[in-house]
């Protein structure tokens, strides 16, 4: 039992729970075989709206799909829904929580590259 009533309740300080998201990726890049245009419609793990359906050709709809996917998406996920292709290009612009990238970038250089070159340019 613990030594406080309700310390098993407790969060530890310093504790940020951005620093323990699991986020997961595909083996490699190369298994991403989504499709590049057309409709997707994905889970409620992804996307919580009434309307979860994304135009693949719509550079914008692309985008949030995309960042969402790689965000929130299991590996089943992102190999049927991103393409690799896509997602390099994509890649600088997505909108993703700086851990996410960071794991993403560290497992992928060439996502790596793609940010410094988008800094640069």
């Amino acid at each position: 039992m613990p030594a406080e009533p309700r310390a098993h309740r407790t969060v530890p300080r310093g504790y940020v729970y951005a620093d323990h998201i699991p986020y997961v990726t595909p083996d490699s890049l190369s298994d991403l075989r989504g499709p590049t245009s057309g409709v997707v419609t994905v889970g409620p793990h992804i996307d919580t709206s009434m309307n979860p359906v994304y135009e693949v050709s719509d550079p914008r709809r692309a985008r949030e799909l995309y960042g969402a996917t790689v965000r929130d998406g299991s590996v089943v996920d992102q190999v049927e829904i991103l393409d690799r292709r896509l997602l390099l290009r994509l890649w600088p612009q997505l909108n993703l929580p700086t851990r996410c990238r960071a794991i993403w970038e560290q497992k992928f250089p060439e996502l790596a590259a793609r940010s410094r070159a988008a800094r640069a340019a």
